[in-house]
């Protein structure tokens, strides 16, 4: 089978092409390199039985002609790219917007056109301000003012959604849609506002772990090898087309947790250094008080429940920072 993948080059979109190579497909990898990178998948093309099998296109999915060519070569079509992480979006807003709406846009009529199945991956930044707990797909939408450009994100994948969910209620588009909670791992980097990368970085030098605000917002994590798992099990349900399911982990935790527990696995001697919003983002920035999932939905539809818990996802990924120091 043959698998393309928008965003291939990045954290989540080199692991998905990693199993679809193990599993012995073709994998087609599309990306601007923006966030990504391409060391994110050099050790795959240096393996001899993957190369033949793996080719990698620089460039972006705006790119008509070349998308044009790829959706129409493939059979399955993995739709990752975006504008990834909060200071990303703050520092380049229109961009970030045309990137997520426009280019969504394309891949999704030329997956129309050529009548092939595409995963969209959309995030939990969708449900806006909501204080509850877990968040379901069906929950009502709540956002801050436009003059806040972290919404500015959260709307431009809502639409994503709508785009998705109208090809297939108009045309009958094989689209699935996954809202994404914190997908955490290896080759994941902090220099677009992930958390756990940066602060596990901050620790492991043993500088302060910096938490924005007062640190009670409370997060779930999930690895990026149980949502690679799902992703793959999702395309092959008739009955994930024209729904959104979220995807994410169940241990809900405070960030000035995190970073305590950080500390303790790292045995660092970082302390912890509150900063407020306003200081870290400008004024443009609302953050949400708690983010959990439910995962009702996704485990009635494939199974789904996180197989690795947090201690073992900071594990990994402060095991992978240790053998790769010069990472952000």
């Amino acid at each position: 089978m043959r698998i393309l993948i928008t965003g291939g080059a990045g954290f989540i979109g080199s692991h998905l092409a990693e199993a679809y190579l193990k599993h012995g497909d073709e994998v087609y990898i599309i990306d601007d390199l923006s966030t990504g990178s391409l060391d994110n998948i050099s050790h795959l093309k240096a393996r001899p039985e993957y190369a033949k099998r793996l080719f990698v296109y620089v460039d972006s999915i705006m790119n008509r002609e070349i998308m044009l060519e790829l959706v129409g070569t493939c059979n399955l079509v993995y739709h990752l790219a975006a504008a990834v992480g909060v200071e990303l979006i703050l520092k380049q807003p229109m961009e970030s917007i045309t990137t997520n709406i426009q280019g969504t846009e394309i891949v999704l009529e030329l997956c129309n056109k050529f009548k092939k199945k595409v995963l969209v991956a959309s995030s939990s930044e969708v449900y806006g301000k909501h204080l509850h707990a877990p968040l379901v797909e069906t929950d009502n939408i709540i956002y801050g003012p436009s003059s806040k450009f972290r919404w500015s994100y959260a709307a431009s994948k809502l639409m994503d959604e709508f785009m998705s969910l109208a090809y297939y209620r108009t045309t009958g588009l094989q689209a699935t849609i996954a809202r994404l909670f914190n997908t955490v791992g290896p080759r994941q980097t902090g220099n677009y506002g992930m958390v756990i990368p940066r602060l596990v970085g901050q620790a492991l030098e043993n500088r302060p772990l910096t938490i924005y605000g007062d640190g009670t917002q409370t997060r779930t994590f999930t690895d990026v090898t149980d949502v690679v798992w799902a992703f793959a099990r999702m395309m092959e349900k008739e009955e994930a087309f024209g729904e959104v399911f979220n995807i994410g982990g169940i241990e809900e935790i405070s960030i000035l947790d995190l970073a305590k527990r950080i500390i303790r696995l790292t045995g660092s001697s970082s302390e912890l250094q509150l900063i407020p919003y306003a200081e870290a983002f400008g004024k443009d920035f609302e953050d949400m008080q708690r983010r959990v999932p439910g995962i009702e939905k996704i485990g009635e539809l494939i199974g789904f429940r996180p197989r690795t818990g947090l201690d073992e996802i900071l594990t990994r990924v402060i095991d992978y920072k240790r053998e790769r120091p010069k990472e952000v």
